[in-house]
């Protein structure tokens, strides 16, 4: 699965989790970009991720991404596996 394969599903799970169908991602989207975007949805976006992947981060993982592109990289490079 490439990068962008990863971003097209990665959009309809940001969709779901925000309820709003006008989301649209970008590497350097992070929380400031989504109002609805705080720490509880946050947790149910790594759930939501998790699920739709088919994939555990690890916590080293979630704490250390700044955007939507670290997350994706991290998806891509285990879907290589």
């Amino acid at each position: 699965m490439d990068r962008e394969q990863v971003r097209v599903r990665l959009t309809k799970v940001f969709r779901d989790v925000f309820d709003d169908d006008s989301i649209e991602i970008s590497d350097s989207t992070t929380a400031d970009d989504i109002e609805a975007w705080d720490s509880l949805e946050h947790i149910a976006l790594i759930s939501a991720v998790e699920r739709a992947f088919k994939m555990r981060f690890a916590t080293k993982e979630v704490s250390g991404m700044k955007n939507v592109g670290e997350m994706i990289s991290i998806i891509a490079e285990r879907a290589k596996k």
